[in-house]
């Protein structure tokens, strides 16, 4: 039996990394600040190819953190955001002593239901307490209805923070992920489309909030001769080193969304004839980078497989999948908060699984993963 693991998602470099992490020494810039950081920011605005200002911070977290003080979020506030996401979508809302207001998933995205954000958005007004922010993820690459979303936060007057930590190189209508609302977040987290190793970045049209951000991630320094403070700052400014490996991963960006779509395809024709297995995929409005493919099991047309005996089928073969995200309302630390929506992202919890989708997968390891699911059904 091969033992060596098989990850779900594993940094892939491209090889330019070095060249940009060896000037920072040769240099001596190896602080947060540096010819790099600055680089980084010009590469991905570049790339994101439209009039947008980036500031490379140290996480997505840190980015999502920053977003919501310069929109003004306080202690009190309400902050919508989806159910079915990374816990760290949420948790920068309550460090600022807001309240998160969960909303479900609509079926095809599996992103921001639109009928229950509007729904939420309404009552929460008539509760007097209009929400400040609307935080939107693409979830595992796959982009949002952006135009219902903004259709909807133009309506009501309530800024989008898309949360676009899963979906670099992914677009909607031809328009870019991270350009899509009046914020965009980015992560380099190491299991992301590219990475920094630890990192992230936040992404807006007007250089004012970027002068923002990066004045209150350098531990919002006044302009003073001495160490001046007049608000609370942050040390969430990316390395010149960190930003070095982001100048490198650039480079290579294109050919990793290649590579994730390719295995999306792999498992396209993998599960094409498994009764009771679907695989989500995106509609012809997005062009999704498909950082994770996901599946849905239904253990009714299964003959009784359900998702987590195909997840420990996988694992005894040593290959790592996982359940979808847990959404935030049936989190311990949420369950006090307000849900607006059905069951959409419950049931797919219950049902869903993400399989490995590295762009650095050889075939011999998509041949392991192939054996253990056509076993696991009998094929």
């Amino acid at each position: 039996m091969n033992t060596e693991k098989i990850w779900l998602s594993s940094p892939h470099m491209g090889g330019g990394e070095q060249k940009y992490v060896q000037e920072a020494f040769d240099t001596n810039w190896i602080a947060p600040l540096g010819p790099n950081v600055s680089g980084f920011e010009e590469d991905l605005a570049r790339y994101l190819g439209t009039d947008c200002h980036v500031a490379a911070l140290s996480s997505g977290t840190a980015a999502l953190h920053l977003a919501l003080i310069v929109l003004g979020v306080k202690a009190g506030d309400e902050v919508i955001c989806q159910s079915m996401t990374f816990s760290a979508s949420a948790n920068p809302i309550v460090y600022l002593g807001a309240t998160p207001i969960f909303i479900d998933s609509e079926e095809n995205t599996w992103n921001l239901c639109p009928v229950a954000l509007e729904a939420a958005i309404a009552d929460r007004i008539r509760l007097g307490k209009k929400p400040k922010a609307i935080i939107a993820v693409h979830l595992y690459g796959v982009p949002f209805q952006a135009d219902v979303i903004r259709k909807i936060a133009s309506k009501y007057e309530i800024p989008i923070i898309e949360d676009s930590a899963e979906a670099l190189g992914s677009s909607y209508e031809n328009e870019k992920c991270g350009i899509l609302g009046d914020i965009g977040i980015l992560s380099f987290n190491g299991n992301k489309i590219i990475t920094t190793s630890g990192g992230g970045a936040l992404v807006t049209k007007d250089p004012k909030i970027k002068e923002k951000v990066v004045f209150l991630a350098t531990q919002a320094r006044d302009n003073a001769p001495h160490y001046q403070h007049s608000e609370i700052g942050y040390n969430y400014r990316m390395s010149n080193v960190c930003a070095g490996i982001g100048r490198g991963q650039m480079e290579v960006l294109d050919a990793h969304v290649k590579a994730r779509r390719a295995m999306h395809a792999f498992y396209q024709n993998l599960f094409h004839d498994i009764q009771g297995v679907s695989l989500f995929q995106a509609n012809d409005t997005s062009y999704p980078n498909y950082w994770l493919s996901a599946i849905l099991v239904d253990e009714n047309q299964t003959n009784g497989i359900t998702r987590e005996h195909l997840r420990l089928l996988l694992d005894a073969e040593h290959i790592e999948s996982r359940p979808l995200w847990k959404p935030m309302h049936l989190q311990p630390i949420f369950l006090n908060y307000p849900y607006y929506g059905g069951a959409v992202s419950e049931t797919l919890f219950e049902k869903g699984l993400c399989l490995p989708s590295g762009s650095n997968l050889t075939d011999a390891e998509r041949d392991r993963i192939r054996k253990v699911v056509q076993t696991s059904f009998g094929l």
